[in-house]
């Protein structure tokens, strides 16, 4: 029973070291074979996020060096003073692209606030020009 449970979990892990390809061309297969596969496959996608995210492999932690070069594919080169190297590299690259998208986040942040304030602005001057319309009763 252990094996049917773990299955759908390998073959998931399977299609995520692959990337988005290997999903939507499984799912493509579904509907050419068995439709309700392929039907299955992308409601899965779409309820895991698997569709609309960059990443599929979203369990994987960032800051480990080795599981990323696992995941990617990287083999030990045999050279220890590169394989420090290719971890350091891939460590850093990992960390510019975090700050590189918490830039985007302030900066999506930002124009959502400017946006808003003018939306603000725009509405008070429209309240002050009712209150000015309107005649003074004396």
């Amino acid at each position: 029973m252990s094996t049917v449970a773990t299955w759908p979990t390998q073959a998931e892990t399977w299609l995520d070291e692959r990337g988005k390809g290997a999903w939507i061309a499984a799912m493509v297969l579904g509907f050419i074979f068995v439709w309700p596969v392929g039907l299955a496959l992308l409601a899965y996608m779409i309820w895991s996020k698997r569709m609309f995210s960059g990443k599929c492999g979203h369990r994987r932690r960032k800051s480990d060096a080795y599981n990323t070069m696992k995941s990617h594919g990287f083999k030990s080169s045999g050279n220890t003073a590169f394989d420090a190297y290719k971890a350091d590299t891939l460590r850093r690259l990992e960390d510019e692209q975090d700050s590189f998208e918490a830039f985007l986040e302030r900066l999506r942040d930002a124009k959502d606030k400017s946006e808003f304030d003018a939306f603000m602005d725009d509405r008070a001057k429209k309240a002050n020009e009712s209150i000015d319309d309107k005649p003074i009763d004396a």
